[in-house]
Order: C-alpha cells, then structure tokens, then sequence
C-alpha cells in the first residue's frame, strides 16, 4: 500500500473504501483457495505421520521376538549374601552347592619407618608382577615420596600403586598390586650403590623376593601387609575351584558366579538352581497384541467412511494397503522344521470379527512346552528364511523407513505446502501492485475532479463579475 494516499479529495469519493473492495474481491478466491489446499495437505501430513508412527511401534514391539539370543533363556536362583549369579542360555537346568573358602586379594608391602626428610639411597629398583617388571632410577637425594612418585608416574608401570602412610615412627611406603590373586604377587629387587643388594641399609630396605623355594634365601625387607591369595569355592561338597579374582567364569557351563563373602562355620552353604525361562516369548507377544491393535483403532479412525464423517485417509490406498499386508503376515504359516509350519493362531493369537487380537496364554504355555525350538524357528527364521518377526519387520520397514513410501509422501506434502507459501508470497506482491497502481489511478482522477471544480468556481466568480450582469437576490 503506497505510504501517502488522499481520499476523495476533490471528487468526494471514499477512495481508500473502494480499492480496499477492489483488492479484496481480487484476494478472496486465492486465499480461500490456498487456505483449503494447505488445510488438505496439513492433514494428510498429520494423518499419514500418526500412521508411520503406530507402525514403528509395531516394529519395535516385535524387535525381541526377532533375536536369537532372547530364546531358552535361564533362570538363576541363589543370589545371597555370598555370591551372585548370571546364567546364559547355555547352561543347563539343575541344582548345586557352593562354599566360599577363600576370597581373592591384592598383594600389599609396607616399607619400615624412614624420616621423610632422609635420602633412601641410591641405585636402581626393580618392581616385578606377574609376567611384568620395570626400573625405577633412585638417585642419592630421593626420598621415598620422590620413590612413590616415580612409581606412580613411570609409563611402564601399570601393575601396582604406591602410596606414602606417615605414623608415629616416620613415613612408610605402601605399594600395592592393582589386581589380586597369586599371580600378582609384588617381588622387589634392588641394586644398590654399595654393592650389598639385600642388608637393609640404603635402597636395600626397599628389596622384597620370596620367589626362591628355599625359604632361606628369601628376601624380606619390606612387610607382607596383605598376601595375594586367590578366591576358593567348593561346588556340591567336592569339587575345587580357584581364580585370580572374585569372579569364577563358566565354572558351571554358562554359569557365572561372583563370591562376595566367606562360609563361616555355621553358615549355611549357598544353594543354587537353574530352570528355563520363557517368559520373554509370552511379553513380546503380548507387546505385538497391544502395538498392532493400537495400529487398528487408529487405522479406522484414519479410513472411517460414512454418516457420521469420513477420516482424513477415508478411501486411501496407502492405508488400505499396508493394513491388508499386515492382515496377511498375521494368518501366514512359517516353516519349523521337519516339513511343519505354523502361524500365530496356533500360539494362541486370535483375531476377531473386527480385526482385534487377543492371546490365549494356554495355548501358548502348552506350544512352548512342547516344542520350543519350534517356537524359535517360527519367530526368528534360519539363516536363509525369515521368521514371522523378522517378516513383519521387513513389511513394517518398508513402509516407515526414512525412503520409505510413507516418507516420500511426507516429504512430497511439504514440497506443496513449501510451493502454496512461494505462490502465497507472490501473489501478496501482485496485490501490493494492483492496490498501488489502484490508488494511483483514483487519486490522478481525484485531483483532476478537484482542478475541473476549481476551474467551475473560477468561472462561475467571473461571470458574476461582469458589467451588466443582473445579480440574482435571494428573497
């Protein structure tokens, strides 16, 4: 709209009145026009996402029933105060006992008392774990925290933690191996400036080595604060189990046991069991049940056709086909093996005169107990063969994913809506045109009115002016 406009000032007229008509009457069918182009796309966009979504959580819902590892799994019971349990599907059903004999422990040495101020001598220490060892330099001003920090700080050292504990008598240092069992005992051994590698005086107090069999040749400057031991369990009275932690892995076939606590004399000795479990199958089912009869309702709203309103998919053929795939998958036989098939209704999945599913949870106990691999086989698939769940994914995916058919139309109903906004843009340009080019015109008429009135009064104060004009009075 022009910045500066006159309205009927010469000729009286309510200019702005009429081209606000004009351009109005000009604006009215395209907006009502776009506004219902863009209302019909909107919803269908809207329609369609709520659609790709209730899929996706059919898709989800039937996830766990596409994976091997969630079949025959097993149940452990006799988690106490002294051990815990994990069992995979490997293990096998029955019964034991288990006592904690010993718990696992990290070796610790302690040094003797030694004046924080006091260079511990000099030459070189060597720290040995497991198949590990490496030097650490001491020169003869080091004291044992310069001692400590070399430890902690040497990049070939990643077996022990050294530590510095200050009492009454001086500073003593700690070192302490990071893993536990036997086969990270600590040995120290020393070269010392003064020859002598084992007397207890300078870096020598800092030599530690029992691993000679003679006892007599045992070196024991520093004190064993903790020995490394490791972790004992007896299984069923008899059998003896040891490891280099806390943790006995597959000791029982798929059976792993974490021992937390040490049988007491009159402790009662943990008892363990464990029996199969296939309540994931029923879970996972009734997931399905519920995701796929949420799809139906929101399916009917989608399509509803007749008196009381049709849905914004009414007569779709998106909708009616994917809807009839899924009612397919659901009724197909699926191959178990040994030239049988079977499909969901003989698991006790029922659908009825509408299309809701329903589980019958009796007849899927007696299936599962009678031929569970054939349960697997009918979910999962082979290697070659898709099962049922795999299948429904496949169908499922086809539609949801992001190229999908689903998602091609999203993006094609954006496409148009992006198209009416460009459209919607240029013709508000069109209008700010004509309404300019419209007022321009009526004020050119107006002012034009407004000289030929001028000129009119002119003309008229003239003639009354002239000699031997009669004056007309007013009586």
């Amino acid at each position: 709209m022009p910045n500066l406009t006159f309205t009927g000032i010469g000729s009286g007229l309510q200019v702005s009145d009429i081209v606000n008509a004009i351009v109005g009457a000009e604006k009215a069918p395209f907006v009502s026009r776009t506004n219902a182009q863009q209302g019909k796309i909107t919803t269908d966009i809207s329609a369609i996402g709520a659609l790709k979504s209730a899929l996706e959580s059919v898709t989800d819902s039937i996830e766990a029933l596409a994976d091997t590892d969630k079949y025959q799994l097993r149940s452990a019971k006799g988690t106490d105060s002294f051990i815990t349990l994990s069992a995979s599907k490997d293990t096998q059903i029955g019964h034991y006992s288990v006592e904690v004999d010993a718990l696992a422990q990290s070796h610790k040495l302690m040094s003797s008392a030694i004046d924080g101020e006091e260079a511990v001598g000099e030459g070189t220490l060597n720290i040995a774990v497991a198949s590990g060892n490496f030097d650490i330099v001491v020169s003869a001003t080091d004291t044992l925290s310069d001692i400590r920090d070399a430890i902690n700080d040497s990049t070939d050292n990643d077996s022990i933690i050294a530590t510095i504990i200050t009492d009454n008598d001086g500073q003593h240092l700690i070192m302490t191996s990071r893993e536990t069992g036997v086969a990270n005992t600590i040995t120290t051994t020393v070269t010392d400036s003064d020859g002598n590698n084992s007397d207890n005086l300078g870096l020598s107090r800092l030599a530690y080595d029992v691993s000679d069999p003679d006892p007599l040749l045992h070196i024991t400057n520093l004190s064993e604060v903790t020995a490394a031991l490791d972790a004992q369990i007896t299984i069923d009275g008899t059998l003896v189990v040891s490891s280099s932690t806390n943790e006995f892995k597959n000791v029982i076939d798929g059976v792993d046991i974490t021992v937390k606590k040490i049988h007491d004399v009159d402790d009662d000795i943990s008892q363990i069991s464990f029996t199969e479990n296939n309540s994931n199958i029923r879970s996972g089912i009734e997931k399905f049940i519920e995701s796929y009869n949420e799809l139906l309702k929101l399916s009917n709203i989608l399509g509803q056709a007749g008196e009381s309103g049709a849905g914004p998919l009414a007569g779709d053929s998106l909708l009616r086909g994917v809807m009839g795939k899924l009612r397919q998958e659901l009724s197909k036989g699926f191959d178990i093996g040994n030239g049988k098939t079977l499909s969901l209704s003989e698991l006790g999945v029922h659908s009825d005169r509408y299309g809701v599913l329903t589980l019958d949870t009796d007849d899927l106990n007696d299936f599962i107990d009678s031929d569970i691999d054939g349960v697997q086989l009918f979910f999962v698939g082979t290697d070659s063969t898709n099962g049922f769940a795999n299948s429904l994914k496949s169908l499922t995916e086809f539609y949801t994913d992001k190229e999908g058919i689903i998602q091609n139309r999203i993006d094609s109903g954006k496409n148009r809506l992006d198209r009416l906004d460009d459209d919607s843009l240029a013709f508000a340009r069109k209008m700010d045109s004509l309404e300019a080019r419209l007022f321009a015109q009526y004020n050119a008429m107006d002012l034009i009115v407004a000289g030929l009135n001028a000129t009119s009064s002119y003309l008229m104060a003239q003639l009354d002016n002239m000699p031997g004009v009669v004056r007309q009075y007013k009586k």
